[in-house]
């Protein structure tokens, strides 16, 4: 086996680690709200959203291709320009990545921090390419498009969530207080299972990207175009992995999303639930990678704010958009530093 090999395996076997990690740090992205109203217990309400979180999964490749061609440029990824040592150190360049985005996960979730999967990875991949081989190594273009959708989307989940709460209170105005309350427990077993959906259509596809990155890198896998195949079985295993990272909980971001933001009832988690799906779900059909964290949150911010600003707790708030401007600094600071350390490390066997 050679090293290029060896280190490809492994960078299969790390992505698919990442999105098992991702899977249970946004687990709260799907049953926060429909844990905190009371509608489903919290371990009925994880099962769900481990299942749809796999279906979704599974609907489509658009996000794993913007993920795959849009952060470094082909020519970098090309190996019939590549000898062994070149090819060896892409894949340690994707390690790098990864290994930049699992610290930043591991630290947020320790803490209950809702923060981006989304930003960690990019930011991973980004700095470990700059690292590796300055900027001429990022496809600018893509990165804007990238970088566009992740900062348009919680913008759009927050007046989605606003719209919708507001369209909810004028369509119950004249409805009694119990059979409101009791109808919008009913319809949040949908909008929790459609967020779950949503998620797994968005969230899962970056990781199939990378592995598909990694496989151009090696030679196997070859662009057609614009778009970029992933293979079958990178489709299968990301949509495993995810499910059951998503099955094992990460309670402490649940708790954070679900009662420290505004306090949630039924009609409130319906609202936030379904815009906040529906925004996701819109970004992976046209190929978008957005933070479905941001968007969830934004979206419950929004439904808060309809009713007044004082509903939502800012102080709160504050801390975790600052924990999101810190995601991609730190996730791509921490990812070239592992880079660095690699490349001296095996400087003997590259």
């Amino acid at each position: 086996m050679t090293l290029a090999l060896f280190l490809l395996i492994l960078v299969v076997l790390t992505a698919l680690a990442f999105d098992f990690i991702n899977g249970f740090h946004d687990c709260a992205n799907a049953v926060a709200t429909v844990v905190s109203t009371g509608v489903l217990p919290m371990r009925t309400a994880i099962l769900l959203a481990a299942v749809l979180n796999f279906v979704g999964a599974l609907t489509g490749t658009a996000v794993a291709s913007t993920i795959g061609k849009d952060v470094v440029t082909h020519a970098f990824l090309d190996p019939s320009v590549a000898d062994a040592h070149r090819l060896a150190l892409m894949q340690v360049m994707v390690l790098s990545g990864l290994g930049g985005a699992i610290f930043w996960n591991l630290f947020t979730w320790y803490f209950g921090i809702p923060s981006s999967s989304s930003h960690a990875l990019i930011g991973g991949i980004a700095g470990a390419a700059l690292a590796r081989g300055g900027a001429e190594a990022l496809h600018a273009e893509g990165l804007v498009k990238i970088v566009t959708s992740l900062v348009v989307s919680p913008v759009v989940g927050f007046f989605g969530g606003f719209l919708t709460m507001l369209l909810v209170v004028w369509l119950s105005r004249h409805k009694k207080p119990y059979k409101l309350t009791r109808r919008f427990r009913r319809l949040q077993y949908l909008s929790a299972g459609f967020m779950a959906f949503s998620h797994g259509s968005n969230d899962a596809q970056k990781t199939m990207g990378v592995i598909a990155m990694a496989l151009v890198a090696y030679g196997v896998l070859e662009p057609h175009g614009s778009k970029l195949p992933v293979p079958t079985w990178v489709i299968l295993a990301c949509a495993i992995a995810m499910g059951l990272g998503t099955a094992a909980g990460g309670i402490r971001i649940i708790k954070t999303m679900g009662k420290k933001i505004i306090d949630l009832r039924p009609p409130q988690g319906f609202a936030a639930e379904t815009s906040a799906a529906l925004t996701i779900l819109g970004a992976s059909t046209i190929g978008a990678p957005v933070s479905t964290t941001h968007v969830i949150s934004t979206a419950i911010m929004g439904v808060g704010a309809s009713q007044s600003l004082s509903s939502v707790r800012w102080g709160v708030t504050a801390k975790i958009v600052w924990a999101w401007i810190l995601t991609i600094p730190i996730s791509a600071g921490v990812a070239a530093m592992i880079y660095l350390t690699a490349h001296v490390l095996m400087g003997p066997a590259l």
